[in-house]
């Protein structure tokens, strides 16, 4: 790398670069001292890799923007340049709506603005632009409100950028800057709340989301403590103000006007469906970038302004989200933000906010995994200790953390320790072995330890838990697979069915084809023991071949699964053969989800069979005390799922290509019809067409490209039928698994005719059951290695209660999986609503089961 790229690429950081200085003013003069003697022969790879370093390290955009000014100095053209470039860019991320790209690109412009490149006024007309767009947007005559998230994010925005310029715009243009703040306390009144109805990381939340203010009205109020505090930021530096003296010197370059889209228009029948569609479109282009994550308490977290703890977020989510590819750059970056604090506990919320955001994190779980791992490595003295007491805060509140998130959590925790030793003070959480085995901590902790097995094995896992040798009780079961037909001890099989298994075990040893086993069965084994025992003879034998390992069992489905189809031709069948592998693997949930999962990818089951199996009575009574229900049917409903996601693309990659063959097959006519009509002259006669050659040329390619053509509008046409197949497919899927829901809920939840409410459940106690513990269960975590220390309160006790009925318990957690299912898939369950309304939402359906579908989907009732 060129030195002058790895100065303005280290810029800010203590590196080898800049001598492991740490001074702003020095960086910022070597760097500039680099590119002045560079910028006459690179000035295009410099203004090139000047924006790519602006827009991907957005943490250092004021020493950026210093530097443009000085060079604004020394060459106003190449500035200029930046400016056109920045515009540009600016405005195809309106268009397009890329909101990365917009906010960051407004902090730059702010940037520019502090160091005399822009004039302030210009900035002014850019904000006043996005807030009009967002004024008319939610005006209920003019605009369109079911898309105030996006006028919502154009405001923050513009608020966003105040940390980085409000000071210099109250200097330089007060009235200006002043009719921007008071049109966006226009805009305030005018907008609607935003509540977090679905979206809360924890249920007690939701009863409250009118009440506590949304995003845009907490900015803003941080914004107005600001604003009286005389704009002074810690947490931004403001390298311009070193080289005012020199800056003020620069040209003021002109920034064009810039336009926002037009917000669709509305449907022309407006009903609580069509603007519920529109809003759910809306909140998938313009997301709310985090929720905060208010995990320690006020005394732990760092005495921050709220200013700067709205900064800070902003800096370690722009590093997450630049450095996804790189964890070690990430967290290389994130110790070292340009900020006079600490921040390592707004660091892990920040983190776990992102981790645990809902509807779906930013990224795969696993990166958060990896950089909560370097950062514990990079800052060994001060991290783990952070993490493990968020740890058991959400512990703490386990009980009200939405399923979702809590699902999120069990993953990632129990990934986190396998890179640990899985070294964790199980004492402390001992206790939950005298809670009921629904509570939801034992739960959790026995899921943990489910995931642990699976990461490792089942003697590790039980030896790292010989500090607590009591909860080897909540251990996975040891044992292997279940095969009825080993007759071993009580396996009470007949003696023929076990002669059956041994010969079709030989049959398959003997590499006998699929279509051979097919004939032996209907001849010698399904006339005579009928369809029950052939299927479970069958399928118990093949999966006992194939479970030495998942490639055996993909092998055997791949050389067999012919012989399972034949057995189960219709979902009767394919219901039983899923539980005949429940059975086999009844002591391996893993195994019993990979196989299920296999088995439907041949296509040996349907989704519509698995959502049967889960709902039969035996799954049932697990849904609050197992994830293993929960896991097929997550797999079942995400791989139906996937595919139409898959389709989606594939269709739209091929009417880019149907565009491209149309084109060509133009062109090569147009050409073809051209040499046709063209004269040439043969032995001094006109001849109409050019030489025999070229036409023939021509006409093969002409020809060519007509079959492609074709070719290309045949596969799409393929493709756009099995996708109507797929959406068909999944509307059967989600009426079939919403009309279970709402069955086995109407059975247990209370009279829907009382006034029955979440909290109600939680009240409705059954024995009271309290366990006393040897330490406090709240934990202090300021022990360098991340123990607690014991309360010295009451003796070192302390009680701990769980008192929810198990009747109870199992609808709450069984309303949490249905929330959690209608968020994960509002995108493919929005199109057929209104054929889930009439069948299963309406009418007959319990007011609780209806609020936890409609808060998945963000369908508020005020819009009902």
């Amino acid at each position: 790398m060129s030195s002058w790229k790895s100065l303005l690429l280290r810029i800010g950081d203590k590196s080898s670069e800049y001598n492991s200085s740490s001074d702003f003013k020095d960086h910022i003069e070597t760097c500039f001292g680099a590119l002045r003697r560079e910028l006459a022969h690179s000035s295009s790879e410099i203004l090139s890799f000047f924006l790519q370093c602006s827009e991907q390290l957005p943490h250092k955009i004021p020493l950026y923007g210093t530097l443009i000014g000085l060079l604004n100095l020394e060459d106003e053209d190449f500035v200029k340049k930046i400016v056109e470039n920045t515009q540009n860019s600016f405005q195809d991320a309106l268009d397009s709506g890329n909101s990365d790209r917009i906010r960051i690109l407004m902090r730059f412009l702010t940037a520019l603005m502090c160091s005399k490149v822009l004039q302030p006024a210009s900035l002014v007309v850019v904000f006043e632009t996005l807030l009009s767009s967002a004024a008319i947007t939610v005006d209920e005559e003019k605009g369109n409100p079911s898309w105030q998230a996006r006028a919502d994010f154009y405001v923050i925005c513009i608020l966003s950028c105040l940390p980085w310029g409000g000071a210099e715009l109250a200097e330089q243009v007060p009235e200006e800057i002043e009719r921007v703040l008071v049109g966006v306390q226009a805009y305030l009144s005018i907008r609607r709340h935003t509540s977090d109805s679905g979206l809360s990381f924890f249920e007690d939340d939701e009863s409250g989301g009118d009440v506590e203010k949304d995003f845009l009205e907490d900015l803003w109020e941080r914004i107005q403590v600001l604003s009286n505090n005389g704009w002074k930021v810690e947490s931004v530096p403001r390298p311009h103000l070193s080289f005012e003296a020199q800056l003020v010197a620069g040209k003021s370059h002109e920034f064009r006007p810039i336009s926002c889209p037009e917000q669709p228009e509305l449907p022309s029948t407006i009903s609580a469906v069509a603007y519920g569609k529109q809003k759910h479109e809306a909140e998938l282009k313009y997301p709310q970038r985090t929720r905060r994550l208010n995990i320690f308490p006020a005394s732990k977290t760092e005495d921050l302004q709220p200013i700067d703890r709205f900064v800070v977020e902003e800096y370690l989510l722009d590093v997450l989200l630049f450095f996804n590819g790189c964890r070690k750059e990430c967290a290389s970056f994130m110790v070292g933000l340009p900020v006079p604090f600490r921040y390592e506990y707004l660091m892990a919320e920040t983190i776990f906010s992102q981790l645990l955001l809902l509807p779906h994190p930013p990224f795969k779980p696993i990166y958060y995994t990896l950089v909560i791992m370097d950062l514990c490595k990079a800052l060994p003295g001060a991290f783990p200790a952070v993490v493990a007491g968020a740890v058991r805060a959400l512990f703490d509140k386990i009980a009200d953390l939405d399923m979702e998130c809590r699902t999120r959590l069990i993953l990632w925790f129990s990934h986190h320790l396998s890179n640990f030793q899985f070294i964790w003070p199980w004492e402390e959480w001992a206790y939950v072995l005298d809670l009921p085995k629904w509570a939801p901590q034992r739960v959790f902790v026995q899921d943990i330890l489910e995931r642990e097995v699976r990461l490792s094995y089942w003697d590790k896992i039980k030896q790292s838990i010989e500090n607590a040798p009591a909860l080897d009780e909540l251990l996975p079961p040891k044992g292997g697979p279940n095969f009825k037909y080993s007759g071993v001890d009580g396996q009470e099989k007949t003696e023929q069915e076990q002669t059956l298994s041994a010969e079709l075990s030989n049959k398959v040893k003997g590499r006998q084809s699929a279509s051979d086993i097919i004939v032996w069965i209907e001849e010698n084994v399904y006339p005579t023991h009928g369809l029950e025992v052939t299927l479970s003879v069958v399928v118990q034998t093949l999966l006992d071949i194939g479970s030495k390992s998942f490639t055996h069992l993909i092998t055997v489905l791949e050389r067999y699964g012919q012989v399972m189809a034949k057995l189960c031709s219709d979902q009767d069948m394919q219901v039983m053969l899923i539980a005949e592998v429940g059975s086999y693997w009844k002591n391996n949930a893993q195994m019993t989800a990979i196989a299920i999962d296999r088995m439907m990818g041949y296509r040996l089951v349907s989704n519509l069979a698995i959502v049967r199996w889960v709902f039969s009575p035996e799954n049932i009574e697990q849904f609050h005390i197992s994830d293993r229900p929960w896991e097929v049917l997550r797999n079942a409903i995400s791989k139906t799922y996937n595919r139409i996601t898959d389709l989606r693309k594939e269709i739209s990659s091929l009417k880019k290509g149907v565009i491209s063959a149309e084109e060509a097959a133009s062109k090569a006519k147009a050409d073809l019809e051209a040499a046709e009509s063209k004269l040439t002259l043969v032995e001094g006669e006109p001849v109409l067409g050019e030489n025999p050659a070229t036409l023939k040329h021509l006409k093969s390619v002409a020809e060519k490209a007509k079959e492609e053509e074709e070719s290309m509008h045949d596969s799409l046409q393929t493709k756009e039928a099995l996708l109507a197949r797929a959406l068909d497919e999944i509307e059967v899927l989600f009426l079939s698994l919403y009309k279970n829901f709402s069955t086995i809920l109407m059975e247990r939840l209370p009279d829907a005719s009382s006034d029955v409410t979440l909290e109600s459940l939680k009240s409705i106690h059954g024995d009271s059951m309290a366990v006393d513990l040897e330490e406090s269960s709240t934990m202090e975590v300021d022990d360098e290695n991340g123990m607690p220390k014991k309360s010295q309160s009451n003796g070192g006790k302390a009680t701990n209660t769980y008192n929810v009925r198990e009747k109870e318990q199992w609808c709450l957690s069984t309303l949490g999986y249905v929330k959690a299912f209608s968020r994960q898939y509002a995108s493919e369950i929005w199109p057929h609503i209104e054929k889930l309304d009439v069948e299963v939402f309406t009418g007959d359906a319990h007011p609780l089961f209806r609020k936890a579908v409609y808060s998945g989907l963000r369908r508020l009732s005020n819009e009902l």
